[in-house]
């Protein structure tokens, strides 16, 4: 890929658009295809695919666009889906509305599904916080610093504003990412007894180490403007994870 479309990218991130929610639900669903959480939730299905689009289709119109924290980047090449401080439980009346989608989406998958969104929720803390549910990017984008772009619009939020972000890791590989950008595990937790483990991960304002490359503005659309010597720096930091480690398609960034 050319290293200038990557910065290109990763200087293009803004907020995304209802216009946007089908392409950044392809995005999201080709990024956790093969996500072992999701895999187990989904039983393997074969048809994991459309279920995943369609579900993060549905999410996106009817909950988290609305919240106006969701970006992207220029041509959709990832997404990353915020809820602001206590926004991210959902009432028993927008559950009960969702819930004729959600079956008509996942159909027999659905109850394994509803069981993992009430352990997320029993073990989600209390405290206000940015919430980050998902962050993906699409397999051929991945390594190239998209995701680190993606995060940075909320975590210099985060530490403007003194405001904790919470999230779950579903892959050793993207805790190891989350901890540089100043995320710790608060524990390791299981979906169900036979589900691969999963990360409840804390992030104090102003705790990433690296915290001071991604600052950057919004201007009125809610684009990012980066330095040029940022951009390069952060096309440079996903080259050298690449070269580290062999990407999976287990891991959505």
């Amino acid at each position: 890929m050319n290293p200038s479309a990557a910065m290109a990218e990763a200087a293009g991130v803004c907020r995304g658009a209802a216009g946007e929610a089908k392409a950044m639900a392809r995005a999201l669903a080709r990024a956790f295809h093969d996500d072992p959480v999701f895999t187990w939730v989904l039983h393997g299905d074969p048809k994991r695919a459309a279920m995943l689009e369609r579900g993060f289709e549905l999410f996106l119109r009817s909950v988290w666009l609305e919240h106006q924290e969701t970006y992207t980047t220029s041509s959709v090449a990832g997404v990353a889906v915020w809820e602001p401080p206590d926004q991210w439980r959902l009432s028993v009346g927008r559950q009960l509305r969702l819930l004729p989608a959600m079956a008509r989406i996942f159909a027999r998958r659905l109850p394994r599904l509803l069981g993992a969104i009430m352990t997320l929720e029993r073990g989600h803390p209390s405290d206000p916080h940015y919430y980050l549910p998902f962050v993906g990017v699409e397999p051929r984008w991945q390594g190239r610093g998209l995701g680190a772009a993606l995060l940075a619009p909320i975590l210099s939020r985060c530490d403007r504003e003194r405001v904790p972000a919470f999230l779950e890791a579903s892959t050793p590989r993207n805790r190891a990412l989350y901890e540089r950008h100043g995320f710790a595990v608060m524990e390791e937790f299981k979906l169900g007894r036979s589900a691969p483990p999963q990360w409840r991960m804390w992030r104090k304002p102003g705790t990433a180490s690296g915290s001071g490359v991604w600052r950057r503005r919004l201007d009125r659309r809610g684009r990012a403007s980066y330095p040029r010597s940022r951009v390069r720096a952060l096309h440079q930091h996903g080259r050298g994870r690449r070269a580290q480690r062999p990407l999976s398609r287990a891991d959505p960034l």
